[in-house]
C-alpha cells in the first residue's frame, strides 16, 4: 500500500487533477445517471473544510508563539495588497459595466427565502461578533475571523509566557495537522472527479444560454483582475516579470479553488504551496487565512456588477461617482462576506438599497445569482484564492528584495 501511494504521489499533482477533470466531465456527459460518483468530490471538500479551521488555528497559534522579529512590515505590506485589489476590482467592474450594460429579465425568479444584510453597520457587526465568538465553537463552525482572533490572542500570550518545551509540543502539533493535510491533499484528482462529475451531470451546458452576457461580464471582470490588474500591482512591488508567479498561482491554487468553490476549503492547499515557494511559514500561516477573509476581489466584483445590472434592468440613472462610491462600499461589503451565510450574493441587496431598489426586488436579483453561481462562484473563487498567495508571496518577496536577500523563485531557470 506504501509503494502504490509512493507512486501516486510521485505524479504532479496538476497532472492527476487534469485527469480527474477530463475523466469527472466524460462521465457527467455519458453516464449521468451515476450519481454516487458525485459523492467523490463531497467527502474530498468536506475533509478540507474539516481540517482547514483546525490546521489554521494550530499554525497561526504555533507562528505567533515561535515568531522571531522582522516580519511586521510584511504584515503591513500584506494587508494593503489585500485592500487595494479588492478595492481595484470594484471599480474595474464599475468601469466594464457601464462600457457593456447588462439587463436581468426578474420576472418569474422567485425570491430567495434568505435574510440580507440591511446595510454596511449590519455587516461590520457581524463581523465584530463573529471575532468574540467561542473559540471551541469558531473551529467546528469554520468561523475564521473568530479563528484569527482567538489564534492571534492565544499565539502572544504563548510566547509571552510558555515554556520552551511547550512551545516544542505546539510545534509538533503543528506539524502533524501539516501532515495530515498534505495527505488530504493527495487525493485531489478524485474529488475534482467527483466535482466535476456533479457539475456537468447538473447543469450542462444550459446555464450559459439564459444567462450568458451577465456571465461573460462577470467573468471577464474577473479575468481581467486576475490577468492584468494583479499581475501589475506585484510588478509595482516586485520589478520582476510577475506572470511566472501569477501562472504558478493560478494553476495550483486557483485550479483547486474553481472546483472546491470554498476559500475555506484552499486553505490548505495554499499554505502547501506556499511552503513550496520557500515562504516563511510564520508569515503566510497568518497571511493566508487573512487573505481568506479580506482579499476579494470576486466578491467585490459579484456586488457591483449585479447591483448595477439591477440598476440597469429598472432603468435607473445612476452617475459615475455615485457608482465609484458602490465600489467603495463593496470593497467594504466583501471583506465581511466570509462572515455572511451565502457569501457575497447576499450582500447584492445592500448594494442595491444605495439606488433605492427595494429588498424584494434585490433577492430576486440574489436568486438569479444561485442560479449562475456555478460559473460564477467557481471563477469568484479561484481569483480570491490564488491572489491570496500571489499577494502573500508579493509582500515577502518585495520584503527580501529591499533587504537585498536574493529570492529563490526569481532565481530558477
Amino acid at each position: 500500500m506504501k509503494a502504490i501511494f509512493k507512486k501516486w504521489t510521485e505524479i504532479s499533482l496538476i497532472l492527476r487533477i487534469v485527469c480527474g477533470l477530463l475523466i469527472g466531465a466524460i462521465l457527467g456527459l455519458v453516464c449521468p445517471q451515476l450519481t454516487g460518483i458525485g459523492i467523490l468530490g463531497d467527502v474530498f471538500v468536506g475533509a478540507l473544510k474539516g481540517a482547514a479551521p483546525v490546521l489554521v488555528f494550530v499554525l497561526v497559534m504555533s507562528s505567533l508563539a515561535n515568531a522571531g522579529e522582522g516580519i511586521g512590515n510584511r504584515f503591513r505590506t500584506v494587508i494593503f495588497l489585500y485592500m487595494l485589489s479588492t478595492l481595484l476590482a470594484a471599480v474595474i467592474a464599475v468601469i466594464a459595466s457601464f462600457a457593456f450594460p447588462v439587463t436581468i429579465v426578474l420576472t418569474g425568479v422567485d425570491a430567495v427565502d434568505s435574510t440580507a444584510p440591511t446595510g454596511l453597520g449590519e455587516v461590520l457587526g457581524n463581523l465584530l461578533n463573529n471575532m468574540v465568538t467561542n473559540p471551541i465553537a469558531s473551529i467546528s463552525s469554520g468561523n475564521y475571523i473568530g479563528i484569527l482572533f482567538w489564534a492571534v490572542i492565544f499565539g502572544i500570550a504563548l510566547k509571552s509566557f510558555a515554556r520552551s518545551s511547550t512551545l516544542e509540543i505546539l510545534t509538533d502539533f503543528a506539524e502533524m495537522v501539516s501532515a495530515a493535510v498534505r495527505w488530504i491533499i493527495q487525493f485531489a484528482p478524485v474529488g475534482v472527479l467527483g466535482l466535476v462529475f456533479t457539475t456537468v451531470s447538473e447543469n450542462g451546458l444550459g446555464i450559459f444560454v439564459s444567462y450568458g452576457k451577465l456571465l461573460i461580464l462577470l467573468v471577464g471582470c474577473m479575468l481581467g483582475v486576475a490577468l492584468i490588474v494583479d499581475p501589475l500591482i506585484a510588478f509595482l512591488y516586485l520589478r520582476r516579470n510577475p506572470y511566472p508567479l501569477v501562472f504558478k498561482c493560478l494553476k495550483e491554487s486557483g485550479l483547486t479553488a474553481f472546483f472546491t468553490r470554498s476559500s475555506a476549503a484552499n486553505i490548505p492547499v495554499n499554505m502547501t504551496l506556499c511552503e513550496n515557494l520557500g515562504m516563511d511559514r510564520d508569515f503566510y500561516s497568518v497571511s493566508i487565512p487573512l487573505g481568506a477573509t479580506i482579499n476579494m476581489d470576486g466578491a467585490a466584483i459579484t456586488i457591483t456588477v449585479m447591483a448595477l445590472a439591477a440598476v440597469h434592468t429598472l432603468g435607473i440613472s445612476v452617475s459615475m461617482p455615485t457608482a465609484i462610491f458602490l465600489s467603495q462600499i463593496a470593497t467594504l461589503g466583501a471583506c465581511g462576506a466570509s462572515g455572511v451565510a451565502g457569501g457575497s450574493l447576499l450582500l447584492i441587496p445592500m448594494a442595491c438599497s444605495l439606488f433605492g431598489v427595494s429588498n424584494d426586488i434585490a433577492m430576486q436579483v440574489v436568486a438569479v445569482g444561485f442560479i449562475i453561481g456555478v460559473i460564477q462562484d467557481s471563477v469568484e473563487t479561484a481569483l480570491n484564492s490564488s491572489g491570496d498567495v500571489m499577494f502573500a508571496a508579493t509582500a515577502e518577496f518585495h520584503d527580501k528584495l529591499k533587504r537585498g536577500e536574493k529570492v529563490e523563485f526569481f532565481e530558477k531557470k
